[in-house]
């Protein structure tokens, strides 16, 4: 996949300036906290605008006339995306990690059902596939963390980022809150690898939610999506570093051997 070429052109730019390290490490932290925190909860329908959130998580102050559990969405994803931060070197992903991730985010919204798989069956509106039963939802999750402790070596590290999410989505094994971790944990795979958080902007909804959907069948469309998404983020880093964007004619030959698709 050419995409995939580019990133890693670019990822050899970015490496250079030792993003997951020291001081750069929480710069970039503190860069993409309002941005993913927005953009997350704006795709499934949260009412803040991005200096909304802004304010609301830089200076604690929020905004009259808005839904109180939108506030808590904002506030307990950025405690999320802090924890996500925090746990990114033990390069695991498991299912302790899950559930502190989604019980952060949904410990105000449903304290009762944060962090704990759903009981209650659930239907995806605009899908025509089911997601997992609740009888079958250990079963599922215990199949994909094998997965990824088994499978993620033979995958370039975006290409398994995009698979972690469309699988943890497909499963959809809490209430509420599913997209939100999904994307979470995509970006947490991605900051293990050394690679720079994606971001899915709302204004790319649509495209998003039917990529999705045709993954069912291939996920191939989805894949490159979500590695346009991390290639947009990779060109804005070296665009604030004011680093020139290397040329592709500067690949070596070894490049053009990154994993393909399975």
């Amino acid at each position: 996949m050419e995409i995939l070429n580019k990133i890693d052109l670019f990822q050899k730019e970015i490496n250079a300036l030792r993003p997951m390290e020291g001081e750069m490490l929480g710069q970039i932290q503190d860069y993409y906290r309002v941005g993913l925190t927005w953009t997350s909860n704006a795709l499934e329908g949260n009412s803040l605008t991005e200096s909304e959130t802004k304010v609301l998580l830089e200076d604690g102050l929020t905004v009259g006339g808005k839904p109180l559990r939108d506030v808590f969405e904002a506030v307990d994803h950025a405690k999320a995306y802090d924890f996500m931060f925090s746990v990114f070197q033990d390069w695991r992903i498991d299912e302790q990690t899950v559930f502190k991730m989604h019980g952060l985010f949904y410990q105000n919204i449903e304290p009762e059902y944060a962090g704990r798989y759903r009981d209650v069956r659930v239907l995806i509106t605009g899908s025509q596939y089911p997601v997992a039963a609740p009888e079958k939802i250990q079963k599922e999750m215990d199949g994909l963390f094998t997965w990824v402790q088994k499978e993620r070596g033979g995958y370039h590290p975006v290409e398994f980022a995009a698979k972690l999410h469309k699988r943890f989505v497909f499963i959809h094994p809490f209430k509420d809150g599913n997209g939100r971790v999904a994307r979470l944990l995509m970006n947490l795979a991605l900051i293990q690898d050394g690679y720079l958080p994606a971001i899915v902007p709302p204004i790319l909804r649509g495209d998003y939610v039917s990529l999705l959907e045709r993954a069912h069948r291939d996920d191939r469309e989805f894949v490159e999506f979500i590695a346009e998404r991390e290639y947009e983020s990779q060109k804005e880093m070296l665009r604030l570093f004011q680093i020139p964007f290397p040329r592709e004619g500067q690949e070596q030959k070894g490049m053009n051997q990154s994993p393909t698709l399975q």
